[in-house]
């Protein structure tokens, strides 16, 4: 396995994990391009910097925001939305109440003051009973699958379908809703298994700063502080999990994205856009 520790982070003053799915090794030999797209945590906190930083040297032109309507909503506007030359473009992977066709386009002075109870416009998520013995992050991993899966690919067409620059796929920390896009994506520009438990484990690394900088938000400080942060840690276990499951049900992640329709043709564009 390669060291993928060393220049893929980008070191930003409003994110904790953000970092380039560039130069990881695929199974032909070759190596997944830099500049493409990036994996993050919350946007919401870049500094003017970093956002010339994104913008101007990494020629970001679109984001894909895979949280859900509420928190969309409750955290506001970040920085980016006010670049004409980015994107926005949101999926969220878990089931809701309700729904906007278009996130983005309702402006926060529209809505009425967030309800308290905003959390329980997500829909309580049913486990399939051969899925009820596996570990709770894999069981929501599988959840996205089950419920989200026209989000899932939604997301993944955006990215193959990305225009000339980069693209960042986000959530709240850049490890769990975002962890499985970005497996699907790894898995179709050629890039093994391990390559791609080792991308998702990189979270750990800044696990510390990345619970404390959720915790300063109202939106998730309650989570924050009622789990310790070995809960909030990805392991590579459970990436490595779901890839098995993924091959034992569906021959891998690629099969199951053609088995809900995101053929061969879409798999190529989606692996040219990491591969070049």
């Amino acid at each position: 396995m390669t060291s993928t520790r060393t220049d893929r982070w980008l070191r930003l003053d409003g994110t904790t994990n953000t970092r380039d799915l560039g130069g990881l090794p695929t199974h032909d030999g070759g190596t997944t391009v830099p500049g493409r797209i990036l994996r993050s945590d919350n946007l919401q906190t870049l500094s003017d910097a970093d956002v010339r930083r994104l913008v101007e040297d990494a020629r970001l032109r679109e984001v894909i925001d895979l949280r859900t309507t509420a928190e969309v909503l409750l955290e506001g506007r970040g920085p980016l939305r006010a670049v004409p030359a980015v994107t926005h473009r949101h999926f969220s992977l878990l089931p809701e109440r309700g729904h906007h066709t278009d996130v983005f386009a309702v402006e926060e002075a529209d809505l009425p003051e967030p309800p308290a109870d905003w959390v329980e416009t997500v829909l309580p998520r049913q486990t399939a009973e051969h899925d009820r013995e596996e570990l709770p992050a894999v069981r929501s991993y599988l959840g996205y699958l089950a419920h989200r899966p026209e989000n899932v690919l939604g997301a993944l067409r955006a990215l193959a379908a990305g225009a000339d620059g980069a693209a960042v796929v986000h959530c709240a920390a850049g490890k769990d809703r975002t962890g499985v896009v970005v497996a699907f994506s790894l898995a179709a520009a050629g890039v093994p298994h391990e390559e791609i438990v080792a991308d998702y484990a990189m979270t750990a690394d800044v696990i510390d700063a990345l619970v404390a900088k959720l915790a300063a938000s109202p939106t998730y400080a309650e989570d924050m502080v009622r789990r310790d942060v070995a809960s909030h840690t990805p392991r590579a276990e459970t990436m490595d999990r779901l890839l098995a499951l993924l091959d034992e049900r569906h021959g891998g992640p690629l099969g199951w994205l053609t088995e809900h329709g995101f053929g061969a043709d879409e798999q190529e564009a989606l692996r040219a856009r990491l591969r070049g």
